[in-house]
Formats: C-alpha cells, sequence, structure tokens
C-alpha cells in the first residue's frame, strides 16, 4: 500500500473525527449534569476513597480526564472542593479515563457500531431542534456517541498496513531489543503523540489500532500508553499556564501522580507484561504477545495494563494525598494576596469548561472584587483623619492605584462572562450572569465614587478647608453606615443567591438616606447662618453626597443578586 500525502491527510481527518466525536459527546453530557455536579462533588468527595470514586465515575461518563481535570478546578476555585479533595478526583478521573480503552477494545474492535452510528444520529437529530435544553443536551450526547465510533472506523481504515511492509517491521524491531532504553524511547513517542493529538484518549485508541493491526509489537505499545499518560499532564499543564493558581496546582499534582507512576512501571514493565500474557492465556485462551492479524487479544491486553496500572498507582499514591498538596503549593504559591498588583485569582483561559460551570468562577471573582472595594473604600476614614504629609501622598497613590484594579477587573470579568454567555447554560444561570455584569457594574462605580471623595479630600487639606468636630463626626458617622452596608454586601455575595434576602441592606440603605438628608439640612443652615465658609461648606456637601451614592450602589449590588434589578 503506497502511503502518501493523501492518505496521511485522511489519517488525520480520521483521528480529528475521532476527537471531534468525543468533544460532543463529552460537552453534552456536562450540559445535562453541569447544574447537579456541584451537589454531586460536595457529597462525594468528604474522604479520599470517596473522592477517587467520583473522579472515576464522572471521567467514565464525560470520556476525557482532562474535562474532569478542568470541571475540578472550577469546584476548587468556587470554594466547594479543596485541594486535597481534588487531588482525590484527579486520581479516580486517571482511572476513569480507562473506560475509553475498554469500549473501543469490546466494541469497537468486536461489534460493528459504526453500521447503528447512521440510525443513533437519526435519533439524536430531531432531538437537536427542541426547545428544551436538556433534550438538546441529549441530543448531543447520542450524536457524539455515534461521531465517536465512526471517527474510530475510519481511523481503523486509515491507518496504512505495514504488515507487508518488512522493510519497515525491521526497523521497528531493531528499537524492540535494547531493553529498559526501548520502553524510554517509545514512552517518548506515546508522550508527543498525546501532545501532538491533544487527548490521551485520541492516542490511546490510535495506539490500539495501530497495534492491533501488527503496526507496533505489544510492549511497544505498552510503553506508549505510560508516554500518554505522561502526555496528557502535559496537555494540562500548558493549558493550565494561561489559567489560575488552582489550575496550576491542579495540574501540577497531576504531573507528580502520573509521573511516578510511570518511573516504577518502568521497572516493572518486563514482570507486568508477563503476567498479563499468563493470566489471558489461563483465563481467557487469548495471548497478546504471540497473537497477529485479526485477534483481538492486543487491545484487551492493552486495556487490562492501563487499568491496571492506573489502579495500583492509586493505591500507592492514596495515602500521600496531603504531601503531593503541600508540595504543588510550595511549587505554585499564590499571588492573590500581593493586593497591589492586579490579577484575576480564580478566573482563568485556555481551559475546556462549559459555561454553566464559568458562573462558579466569575462568583468567585466577583467575591474578591467585593472585597477589593471594601478595602479601597477603607482608605477613605484613614485618609480624612491622616495629617501627614508623606502618609497622605502614600494612601492617595493607593487609592488610584486600587481603582485602577476595579476598573480592569470589571472589564475582564465582563468580558469573562460575555464569553461564557455564548455556550448554552440553563435559565438560572442565564439570570445569574446578567446579575453579575450589574453587579460589577456597581462595584465599579464604587471604586471611581472613592477615588472622587479622595480628590475632594485632597482639595481640602490643600485649601486647608478643615471640618468642625462636629462636621468631622457626621461625616465618621456616615461612613460608618456605610462600611456596616458594605459588609451585608460581601456577606451576600459569599451566600447561594437564591437565599439572600433584601431585609438587612434595604434598612442599611434607609438609614444612610436618613443620616444624609439630616446633615443635608444641617449643612444649609449653617451655610445661612455663617457657621461654615462655602468652600468648605461645598466640600462636606460633596463628601455626603458621594457616601450616599455607595449607598445607593451597595443596595444595588444586593438587589441584582435576588434578582430583582
Amino acid at each position: 500500500m503506497e502511503f502518501g500525502i493523501i492518505e496521511l491527510l485522511t489519517l488525520i481527518g480520521a483521528l480529528g473525527f475521532f476527537i471531534y466525536g468525543m468533544k460532543v459527546m463529552s460537552d453534552g453530557i456536562q450540559k445535562v449534569a453541569g447544574s447537579k455536579m456541584r451537589s454531586i462533588l460536595s457529597k462525594m468527595t468528604s474522604t479520599r476513597f470517596l473522592g477517587i470514586t467520583t473522579g472515576f465515575i464522572l471521567t467514565a461518563l464525560l470520556q476525557s480526564s482532562s474535562a474532569t481535570t478542568v470541571m475540578i478546578v472550577s469546584f476548587v476555585n468556587a470554594g466547594l472542593l479543596s485541594l486535597v479533595e481534588s487531588i482525590g478526583v484527579i486520581m479516580g478521573a486517571n482511572i476513569g479515563t480507562t473506560i475509553t480503552a475498554w469500549l473501543i477494545s469490546l466494541l469497537g474492535f468486536k461489534v460493528k457500531i459504526s453500521s447503528i452510528a447512521l440510525p443513533i444520529i437519526a435519533f439524536g437529530f430531531p432531538m437537536m431542534f427542541s426547545s428544551r435544553s436538556n433534550i438538546k443536551a441529549w441530543a448531543e450526547v447520542l450524536i457524539g456517541f455515534a461521531l465517536l465510533f465512526m471517527g474510530l472506523d475510519e481511523l481503523k481504515e486509515s491507518v496504512p498496513n505495514l504488515k507487508e511492509n518488512t522493510e519497515f517491521l525491521a526497523f521497528l524491531s531493531s528499537y524492540a531489543n535494547m531493553g529498559v532504553l526501548s520502553t524510554i524511547l517509545f514512552i517518548g513517542v506515546g508522550t508527543i503523540l498525546t501532545l501532538v493529538v491533544q487527548s490521551s484518549s485520541a492516542a490511546m485508541a490510535l495506539t490500539l489500532v495501530m497495534c492491533y493491526e501488527g503496526y507496533i509489537p505489544f510492549e511497544l505499545a505498552t510503553a506508549m500508553v505510560l508516554g500518554e499518560n505522561i502526555g496528557t499532564t502535559i496537555t494540562a499543564n500548558l493549558a493550565a499556564l494561561v489559567g489560575n493558581v488552582h489550575a496550576k496546582r491542579a495540574a501540577r499534582a497531576h504531573f507528580i501522580f502520573n509521573i511516578f507512576g510511570v518511573i516504577w512501571m518502568i521497572i516493572a514493565l518486563p514482570f507486568f507484561i508477563k503476567m498479563i500474557d499468563s493470566y489471558m492465556t489461563s483465563y481467557m485462551n487469548l495471548s497478546p504477545l504471540s497473537s497477529v492479524g485479526e485477534s483481538v487479544a492486543v487491545p484487551i491486553g492493552l486495556s487490562i495494563f492501563h487499568t491496571t496500572f492506573n489502579i495500583l498507582n492509586v493505591l500507592f499514591l492514596v495515602w500521600f494525598i496531603p504531601l503531593i498538596s503541600r508540595t504543588v503549593i510550595r511549587m505554585q504559591p499564590s499571588k492573590g494576596e500581593i493586593d497591589e498588583e492586579f490579577h484575576l485569582e480564580h478566573i482563568g483561559g485556555g481551559l475546556m469548561q462549559t459555561a454553566e460551570l464559568s458562573v462558579l468562577e466569575a462568583k468567585k471573582e466577583i467575591i474578591k472584587f467585593g472585597e477589593i472595594t471594601t478595602r479601597l473604600f477603607n482608605m477613605i476614614p484613614k485618609l480624612i483623619k491622616e495629617t501627614d504629609n508623606k502618609k497622605f501622598d502614600s494612601l492617595m497613590k493607593r487609592i488610584r492605584k486600587y481603582e485602577d484594579i476595579t476598573d480592569k477587573m470589571e472589564i475582564e470579568i465582563a468580558d469573562y462572562l460575555a464569553k461564557s454567555a455564548q455556550g448554552e447554560m440553563s435559565d438560572s444561570a442565564s439570570i445569574k450572569v446578567r446579575s453579575m455584569i450589574s453587579i460589577i457594574n456597581d462595584m465599579e462605580r464604587i471604586g471611581d465614587i472613592c477615588y472622587q471623595m479622595s480628590i475632594s479630600i485632597e482639595r481640602k487639606k490643600e485649601k486647608k478647608a478643615d471640618f468642625t468636630n462636629e462636621a468631622t463626626k457626621s461625616i465618621e458617622n456616615m461612613l460608618s453606615e456605610v462600611q456596616l452596608s458594605l459588609n451585608i454586601m460581601n456577606n451576600n455575595l459569599n451566600s447561594e443567591y437564591v437565599q439572600v434576602s433584601l431585609t438587612e441592606a434595604s434598612s442599611a440603605e434607609i438609614n444612610i438616606n436618613n443620616i444624609r438628608n439630616k446633615l443635608r439640612k444641617s449643612y444649609l443652615r449653617k451655610i445661612e447662618r455663617g457657621e461654615m465658609k462655602i468652600q468648605t461648606g461645598m466640600i462636606y456637601n460633596n463628601l455626603i453626597h458621594s457616601l450616599e451614592k455607595i449607598g445607593d450602589h451597595i443596595f444595588n449590588v444586593s438587589e441584582a443578586i435576588v434578582g430583582d434589578k
């Protein structure tokens, strides 16, 4: 068989077909289960072994350990899982990803699934036009399943028949007898293959097909499977380069876990292969080492190897989860505490996830936005009292920097929410996105007003427009009420939106308005009586007005949380 550019493109296209089918099915399952996964995960990760079971089930459903890892990162960001719990789930995901190999081995080579793929698509296609989002998601699951096996069928047809190519087989055999060096070489091949196709499941499918067709011997295929375990972690680490600190930690934990497994398996591989061959010969009357041609012994043997390796690796390392957690935290410290610099700590790009899960990450970032806004406001009382010129100037610079941070946070969170809204999401998630956009707009306005207040205070200092003790106490009283209102806002942001009540926020808003009305009347009387200079009075009135406007925006945030705005 000639293998030219057209045949190469056909092989690449078949691989793309397979990966696309897997992605469609994975996305569909995430949409079906996305809204329920929060409660499921929070209940099923209380112990290490429950976490491993959860990761296994989740990945078996999604058919993608990468998708599971990204989802777990989202839940860590949302505060629903700790890093320790997430490592357990990632370990389970490694076992869950072996289900793909079993599906291909038991169905892809024995049953002609592709022959019923079109009827499956025919069943799922009308569901795509349903007005109900969950029915459309199920349609994606069915169509993705059909496309996956159609892609596998094309993959089998596209791989060249090399059994007749004695020169190539001789070339391969020259690298197959170098002991540990052969193993390391083909581990590298498996790693590169996974990086190229960007999917360990697709790389595994390609390895199964090549070994089944006699392209590579069983021993080298097992080494490639080990390489694919490393490759999938490198893919995750590359994706996490543009992700947040939690994404980086989860990716590092995944890498440490898999690389340790590969190291001990390199030493045990010859014994392991003989053990699998002995087991299959005794109980299944099949031998992956001696089989050629159309035998299904090779894919089944690889599936047994893949599953056993991942289960043993989990059993070895499950006791070291706290140590792995401490190690990755040291490797990837958080910069979130450095408040003088701008970072979005919880939102990260470059990682595949559903619109539903993006809302969770945005919520965590908005909680941080609320804390930063509160920190900015708390500088205003300090600025009013500060008499030292150097300290006053330093505070002014910090206020300007924080106001710049609030501007950037609003833009980046709004962009992130807009991108999330482009995907399909439930009605409740869509309402949350609209509420969040309103919330970040109000918090950015609070930052602007705080900066304007700092300018007024600076002008007061320059003009030596000192307030009387009574006026100063009045301002301090109003500042305290606004601080109380900000605390209520932050508590509401940290709560489940559906459980938030407006009672406290409304009471705080009324108090701020009443104080504003009282101080404004008092200010006007003092101006009329000549007890306050016009210039001092204007600054005093601006501060009162600004504080009342901040109170309005704080109340707007709580209104948006409950859905009244």
